[in-house]
C-alpha cells in the first residue's frame, strides 16, 4: 500500500483511491494472503492482483462496480456470488450398535465397521431394507477394490465445505494436520480464523434455519471415515486399520449461516492447492440455469476459475501432474449440470438411489460426467431413512455420531473417495498420468445405468425413466474397475444369467482372428464366486461365458501365435500367449422389465 492524495491508506493508485473514497469502501484487502511458500506461484498465476473490497451496507453495488470498471488500472470485477449447498432436506440420526455384527460375511470385505451392513452404496446385495426396488449391484463396487488397497495417507483430499468434525471418532485419525505447528486440520475461510465449526446455529431473515447441519463432516465420512477400526461406518479411502488411510482436509467455506461465497471458496481452493491437496471434493455451486454456458461461467465466476484452475496446475503427488476436480450435480432437477461442476474441466456427478435409478432430486443432461450413489429418501421403507446415505454427523447437532443425508452432494464424495482410492493404487503400483488421462480412467471405470432407465419411477414425483437415459454421465461409478485400469489389467463385462459370447478384438487387435485359443484359466473358487458351471470356452473366437452370480473374478486367457497348436519336440507350432483379464459380473434388468 502507499499514501494516496487523500492522505488515506487505500490502493496506493491515485485515479482508484479516489472513486473508493467517495464511494465509502470500508475496506481493501488482498484477497489471497501473502505466503512465502507460494507466493512465487500466486504471483506467476496473477492472483496477488485480486482485491477484496467491503462497502457500506447502503451503498449501489451496481454502481460502484460501472465506476471502478472505468478505471484503466481495473481489469476485472466480480461480485461475490453466493454459493449453495448440494444436499436435500434434513440429516436422519442413526445410532449404530457397536457391538451387532459385521460386514465381513457380506461383503467379503473383511471389515469390521458395524455400520458397513447400512451402507448399500458400498456393496447392494439387493436387500429390501434399504427399498422395496433395491437392485443388486446399485453400489460403487467398494469391498472388491478394498482387497487390492484402502487408501494411502500421503493422498489429501480437500473437503470444501462446512467444517470437518476432526475430532470425531471415525474421522480423527485420517485427518490431515497443518504443518504450520498450529495442529488444526484446515482453515475456517467463513470466519477468516484457524477456529474450525461444525455445530453453529443460524437463522436467516425468514426465520428459517440456514446454520451448520452436518454437511461437511458427512461428505469427509464418505470419502475416508476409518474403515476397519471397529467403529461406526466405512470411508472409500478409509484405509484398512493399519493407519492408511487418506487424509481429509477441512477447507471451511459455510459456516452458520455465514461464508458460501465465490471469494471464500477461492480462498479455500487456494489453500488446498498450497498445503497439499490432490482433490478438490466440492458438494455445491449456484443453481440450475443460473450459467449456461462455459463462456459465461469463465467471464462471470474469473476469481473462483482463476483458483481452481492454480489448483489442477499444482501437482501434490508422484502419481499426477496436477489436481483433481470434483463437483456434485445440483438437486434442481432440471436436465442440465449446475456450474461449476459443469465446466468442461471439472467432473460433474449425478445420483442414483438403491434401486439403480435416478435420485427424484439430480440433475442430469449436458455438464453431467458420471453417475455415484445419494440416495433417495422417498424410496425407503415406511420409517426409515435406510435409502439415504449413510455417514458421519457431528453429535453436537444431533446426538448421534452417524446419520443418513440425500443429495448430489452425497454422490460427489463417492467419486472423490474412488479416485483417492485410484491414486492410493497408483502410488503402490508406481504408475504416473496427467490429469487428463487419470480422468478419462475414472470417467470409464462405470457400469451401465440405461439398461435400468425403462418406464416410471415413483418417489416424490412420478419420473418419466426415458428422459434420464444417456443424460446421467458416462454411467454409475465401479472402484473396482478403476483399480483394474491403473493395474492394466482389462475387464470383461458379464451380466448375470445371460450366456454371452464376448468379444476379444479390441484386446488382441487384427490378431484375435489368427489367434488358436487354448481356453481359459479360472479358479475354483472364482467358478464359485460368480456361480460359473459351463467351462469357459470359445465360439468363433469369442468367449462364452455363463455367470449366475455377480462379483469380480479372475480369468487367463491363452492362446496360440502362429499355429493351430504349441511346437513339441517333433513337429513345429506357434508361441503361447496368455493375457490376464478382470470378469466383472452384474445383475442387469431384463428387456421384459423383471429383475434377474
Amino acid at each position: 500500500m502507499a499514501q494516496t492524495r487523500s492522505g488515506a491508506t487505500r490502493s496506493g493508485l491515485v485515479s482508484v483511491d479516489d472513486i473508493l473514497s467517495r464511494l465509502g469502501v470500508v475496506s481493501l484487502e488482498r484477497l489471497f494472503t501473502y505466503d512465502a511458500r507460494s507466493e512465487e506461484q500466486t504471483r506467476a498465476a496473477g492472483l496477488h492482483k485480486w482485491y477484496l473490497l467491503t462497502f457500506d451496507k447502503d451503498a449501489d453495488l451496481e454502481k460502484a462496480a460501472k465506476e471502478l470498471a472505468a478505471v484503466a488500472e481495473v481489469s476485472r470485477i466480480q461480485f461475490d456470488t453466493k454459493l449453495q449447498k448440494a444436499s436435500v432436506g434434513n440429516p436422519m440420526p442413526f445410532r449404530i450398535d457397536e457391538a451387532g455384527a459385521t460386514r465381513a460375511n457380506l461383503s467379503g470385505s473383511g471389515f469390521n465397521d458395524p455400520g458397513l451392513t447400512e451402507q448399500w452404496h458400498y456393496s447392494n446385495n439387493g436387500d429390501k431394507k434399504f427399498a422395496a426396488t433395491t437392485a443388486v449391484g446399485a453400489d460403487i463396487n467398494a469391498p472388491e477394490a478394498w482387497k487390492l488397497t484402502g487408501g494411502n495417507s500421503s493422498i489429501i483430499v480437500a473437503i470444501v465445505d462446512e467444517g470437518v468434525k476432526y475430532t470425531h471418532p471415525d474421522l480423527a485419525d485420517n485427518m490431515w494436520v497443518n504443518p504450520d505447528g498450529s495442529g488444526v486440520p484446515g482453515y475456517n475461510f467463513a470466519t477468516n480464523s484457524s477456529d474450525l465449526t461444525w455445530w453453529v446455529p443460524h437463522y436467516n431473515y425468514k426465520g428459517e434455519y440456514d446454520g451448520d447441519s452436518g454437511h461437511g463432516t458427512h461428505v469427509a465420512g464418505t470419502v475416508a471415515a476409518v474403515s476397519n477400526n471397529g467403529v461406526g461406518v466405512s470411508g472409500i479411502a478409509g484405509g484398512t486399520g493399519r493407519n492408511d488411510g487418506v487424509k481429509l482436509m477441512s477447507c471451511q467455506i459455510f459456516s452458520g449461516g455465514e461464508g458460501g461465497s465465490a471469494a471464500v471458496s477461492a480462498e479455500a481452493i487456494k489453500y488446498a492447492a498450497d498445503n497439499g491437496a490432490s482433490i478438490l471434493q466440492c458438494s455445491w455451486g449456484y443453481p440450475a440455469g443460473a450459467v449456461t454456458t462455459d463462456n459465461a461461467y469463465a467471464s462471470g465466476a474469473r476469481i473462483e476459475k482463476q483458483a481452481i484452475d492454480y489448483f489442477i496446475a499444482t501437482k501434490n503427488n508422484a502419481v499426477l501432474d496436477g489436481g483433481l476436480v470434483i463437483f456434485a450435480a445440483g438437486n434442481d432437477a432440471k436436465a442440465m449440470s449446475g456450474y461449476p461442476g459443469a465446466y468442461r474441466d471439472y467432473i460433474s456427478v449425478t445420483a442414483f438411489s438403491p434401486d439403480y435409478l435416478p435420485a427424484y432430486y439430480t440433475n442430469y443432461g449436458p455438464g453431467c460426467n458420471v453417475a455415484a450413489p445419494g440416495g433417495d429418501a422417498y424410496i425407503s421403507p415406511s420409517g426409515s431413512s435406510a435409502a439415504q446415505v449413510l455417514s458421519t454427523l457431528p453429535s453436537e447437532l444431533y446426538q448421534s455420531d452417524y446419520g443418513y443425508m440425500q443429495g448430489t452432494s452425497m454422490a460427489c464424495p463417492h467419486v472423490s473417495g474412488v479416485a483417492a482410492l485410484g491414486l492410493s493404487y497408483a502410488l503402490a503400483k508406481g504408475k504416473q498420468y496427467t490429469v487428463a488421462e487419470f480422468k478419462s480412467m475414472l470417467l470409464t471405470s462405470v457400469n451401465d445405468i440405461d439398461t435400468y432407465l425403462d418406464g416410471t419411477k415413483q418417489s416424490l414425483t412420478t419420473m418419466q425413466l426415458r428422459n434420464y437415459r444417456k443424460q446421467m454421465g458416462t454411467g454409475a461409478i465401479d472402484a473396482y474397475q478403476l483399480l483394474m485400469q491403473i493395474e492394466g489389467t482389462p475387464c470383461l463385462k458379464a451380466k448375470v444369467g445371460v450366456q454371452q459370447q464376448l468379444s476379444l478384438d479390441k484386446y488382441f487387435g487384427k490378431a484375435s482372428a489368427n489367434l488358436t485359443y487354448l481356453g481359459v484359466e479360472i479358479s475354483q473358487a472364482d467358478r464359485t464366486k460368480l456361480g460359473i458351471s459351463a467351462e469357459p470356452t470359445f465360439v468363433s473366437g469369442k468367449l462364452r461365458l455363463h455367470c449366475t452370480k455377480p462379483g469380480v473374478a479372475r480369468i487367463t486367457v491363452r492362446a496360440v501365435a502362429g499355429g493351430s497348436g504349441l511346437g513339441t519336440g517333433t513337429s513345429m507350432g506357434g508361441m503361447e500367449i496368455a493375457k490376464e483379464f478382470a470378469v466383472i459380473a452384474r445383475a442387469v434388468q431384463t428387456e421384459n422389465g423383471g429383475w434377474l
